[in-house]
C-alpha cells in the first residue's frame, strides 16, 4: 500500500499546487492542516532546513518545496504528464517556473505590501516589468505549455486567484487587461478549468485573512 500524506495549509497557493498535482494523477492522500504559529513536530522533523509547508510524505519519506514535490509526483505516479516529455521543452518549463516562483513572485509581493511613497512606486514599476515579461510569454497561447495546464501554469497559480484578492485587500492594483491582456486572458482560462475551480480555497475567507494582515501592517 502506498501511503501519501501532505502537510500544508488550505489557504496556501504552495499547498494548492501540490494538491492539484496529486488530484491530476489520481493519487489518494491525507491532508494534514498545519498551524504555522505552532508547527507540528512532524513538520519540523520532515523539513528541518526550512521548517515550511508544503511537505509531501510518501511511504514515510518527506519531500519538500512545492515545485520539487510536483516533479516528484510527476515522475513517481502514473497519469497525465505535468512536465513536457521532450527534454528541451522540459528545461524551458523549469526555467519559466523558476522565474515565476522566484523573481516575479518576489517583485509582485513587494509591490503589494510596500508602504506608500517613493518606495511603493519603485516596487510597482519593478513588478510591472516582471509581469510584462510573463504577458509577452503568453502571447498567442492558451496556457504556458499549449492547450492544457502544466508545470509552468501551476508555478503561476498565485496570479489568477491570490493576487486579485490581495489587490482588493491592500488597494494596490497591479494587473489590468489594459496593461497585461495576454496575462488576463490566461487568468480567465486558468480559473475556468474544472480541476482548478474545484481546488481553490474560499474567497471570502482568504479576503478576510489578507484584510486582517493589512490592518496589522498599518497598525505598526
Amino acid at each position: 500500500m502506498t501511503e501519501v500524506k501532505l502537510l500544508g495549509v488550505g489557504g496556501s497557493s504552495y499547498s494548492r499546487r501540490v494538491e492539484w498535482a496529486l488530484k491530476l494523477k489520481g493519487v489518494k492522500y491525507e491532508f494534514v492542516e498545519e498551524d504555522l504559529q505552532n508547527k507540528s513536530p512532524l513538520l519540523l522533523q520532515s523539513n528541518p532546513v526550512h521548517k515550511k509547508i508544503p511537505v509531501l510524505i510518501h511511504n514515510g519519506k518527506p519531500i519538500c518545496e512545492s515545485m520539487v514535490i510536483i516533479e516528484y509526483i510527476d515522475e513517481t505516479f502514473e497519469g497525465p504528464s505535468i512536465l513536457p516529455e521532450d527534454p528541451y521543452e522540459r528545461a524551458i518549463a523549469r526555467f519559466w517556473a523558476k522565474f515565476l516562483d522566484g523573481k516575479c513572485l518576489e517583485a509582485v509581493g513587494k509591490a503589494l505590501w510596500s508602504k506608500f511613497g517613493e518606495e511603493e512606486e519603485k516596487s510597482k514599476q519593478e513588478a510591472y516589468e516582471m509581469l510584462k515579461i510573463v504577458d509577452n510569454e503568453l502571447k498567442n497561447k492558451k496556457f504556458f505549455g499549449g492547450n492544457k495546464i502544466g508545470f509552468v501554469d501551476v508555478a503561476a497559480n498565485y496570479i489568477p486567484f491570490w493576487l486579485e484578492i490581495v489587490e482588493e485587500a491592500t488597494g494596490v492594483v497591479l494587473v489590468t487587461s489594459e496593461k497585461f491582456p495576454n496575462l488576463c486572458a490566461w487568468r480567465d482560462e486558468y480559473l475556468s478549468y474544472s480541476e482548478v475551480k474545484e481546488n481553490l480555497p474560499d474567497r471570502d475567507t482568504m479576503l478576510g485573512f489578507f484584510k486582517a494582515k493589512v490592518l496589522a501592517a498599518t497598525a505598526k
